[in-house]
């Protein structure tokens, strides 16, 4: 084993401990592993899956033709360019954005953020139909074609897309700087180690030969020839997939907790938190379940990658679910497009009554939500709603924030503060995205996963609002349409979720919010 390798540890209870070394026995006498790498779908539901795992190779594939990847970084750097915007939502933004926070601005390269005068601009979309990056490709490309004018325009944008997509067409026709080709045969959730991740990490100063030369390491040791037992990611997945059986389906952070989790403390070697090492110690005193990963320096982080993603696939043959598709993601982008085509006919979006309204908050519910909030609400009040939603929690149950606002620190600072209160209160787990970019990743889980989840909602007035060039509808009516869509389809899957709507002065109303939620908790 290479020096350079993540290592990973264990510590589980007895009874978990068992299950786990029986479902390993299992994948070692059935040859399962072997058969992953085959791509045998009957591993998991026997219907598509077969198709969806061509990221198992992607990386001696990437290797194969590793001369691209320092050539557009040079490209980029002789360029001059000072900054690099990536436009895309879900597979196609998460990898570069963990990549842009890891490794920080690199010296001699652009950062990825924006000038646009002076920015190389990445459209980023498997598909090329995604509406998100559809409309920043439509708003940036105006505003930079108004200040470089139109023979350059395109100099200024690259396309990373599948073949034959909407967007290679219109990157073609537009005359962008380099189109970067996807693999039909990758999702976007598994979409890393794919032109998807290293295109834009390429563009931001990363030493992509020696990146995929340390994640070639745990490609090995996930090899087919590598036994379940000796697997780093069969036995990381085989955990996971175990656990969710045994009603142990949260992975999450040391904080407070119950007996539903999994535990994953992964850090870098050099990172020496002694409050988070003694958090893990005594959670792992406690009894329960931990995973320990220790990566060894940020060129490393590929083998997380590829670890994780076997684990993903291991784990879902486990729990019996295809971990390719994502039905409930479809859903949502289905009742967006059907609230914004509405706009573009009528100029507006359908109407809304509230089931609260106070203090500049409006409290939103579909009909069997609003039904069970007003039977079991005492006091005609935000608190008094929130506390009727809160109790509906349950033991084994968890709750999420969906934050349709802006993504700042002020903002996220005030709701980790409600979510820590929820989670300190209910002692349950908690979770907190931005609308609209988890839909495209966590948003499967909270509608196509067990109905364990309270949900609330957070909308807002727009006080400043950009349009969208060719459209009727604006940045913010799309945001709107988005959470609108997200929520009727979280409560077509019979979810329990109540949407708050705040103002335009968003940081006053969270400040209102805070005060209500601390309130209802008591």
């Amino acid at each position: 084993m290479s020096e350079n390798f993540n290592q990973q540890t264990f510590a589980l209870p007895q009874d978990l401990s068992k299950a786990v070394e029986a479902a390993l026995d299992d994948w070692d006498v059935k040859d399962k592993v072997r058969r992953l790498w085959a791509r045998d779908a009957s591993l998991w539901t026997n219907s598509d899956e077969g198709k969806w795992l061509g990221w198992l190779s992607i990386v001696d594939e990437q290797q194969r033709s590793i001369r691209r990847f320092p050539n557009f970084s040079l490209e980029v750097k002789d360029a001059g360019f000072s900054h690099v915007l990536l436009l895309g939502m879900g597979g196609s933004s998460l990898c570069p954005e963990v990549m842009s926070k890891s490794f920080g601005k690199i010296e001699g390269f652009p950062e990825l953020k924006i000038d646009p005068a002076n920015t190389l601009f990445i459209v980023s979309s498997k598909s090329g139909s995604t509406l998100e990056p559809n409309i920043f490709k439509q708003y940036f490309f105006e505003r930079v074609r108004q200040v470089v004018g139109d023979d350059e325009v395109g100099n200024r944008f690259v396309a990373i897309t599948d073949p034959g997509s909407r967007l290679r067409q219109e990157a073609e026709n537009d005359r962008f700087r380099k189109i970067f080709l996807g693999v039909p045969s990758i999702g976007g959730r598994y979409s890393a180690l794919s032109d998807f991740g290293l295109a834009p990490a390429a563009a931001m100063g990363v030493d992509v030969a020696k990146f995929l030369d340390r994640t070639h390491e745990m490609v090995k040791a996930c090899g087919a020839d590598v036994s379940a037992r000796n697997n780093p990611g069969v036995i990381l997945g085989a955990l996971l997939g175990v656990a969710h059986n045994q009603e142990r389906d949260k992975i999450t952070a040391p904080e407070a907790y119950g007996d539903d989790r999994v535990f994953v403390y992964l850090r870098l070697d050099n990172d020496g938190n002694a409050a988070q090492n003694s958090a893990i110690d005594a959670i792992e005193g406690a009894g329960q379940p931990v995973v320990r990963i220790a990566v060894e320096d940020v060129y490393n982080l590929g083998q997380e990658f590829f670890r994780w993603e076997i684990a993903t696939a291991v784990a879902g043959s486990i729990i019996g679910i295809n971990p390719f598709d994502q039905p409930d993601v479809e859903a949502s982008k289905i009742a967006t497009r059907k609230l914004t085509s509405e706009y573009e006919q009528s100029g507006s979006l359908p109407a809304e009554t509230p089931i609260f309204e106070g203090d500049g908050i409006k409290l939103f519910a579909d009909e069997k939500n609003a039904q069970a909030l007003n039977e079991a609400v005492g006091e005609s009040s935000l608190n008094g709603y929130l506390k009727a939603h809160f109790d509906r929690l349950v033991e084994g149950d968890y709750f999420a924030l969906l934050a349709y606002i802006e993504m700042n620190d002020k903002h996220e600072t005030s709701l980790q503060s409600m979510r820590r209160a929820v989670r300190d209160r209910r002692r349950v787990a908690t979770c907190l995205g931005f609308g609209p970019r988890f839909l495209h990743s966590t948003g499967q889980a909270y509608k196509g996963g067990p109905n364990t989840g309270v949900f609330l909602q957070i909308t807002c007035d727009d006080a400043v609002d950009v349009p969208v060039p060719g459209q009727k509808y604006t940045f913010g009516v799309v945001k709107a349409a988005q959470a609108r869509g997200d929520f009727e389809v979280l409560a077509e899957r019979g979810r329990r979720t109540l949407r708050v709507h705040l103002g335009a002065n968003v940081s006053d109303d969270l400040v209102k919010l805070e005060a209500a939620l601390q309130k209802a908790l008591i």
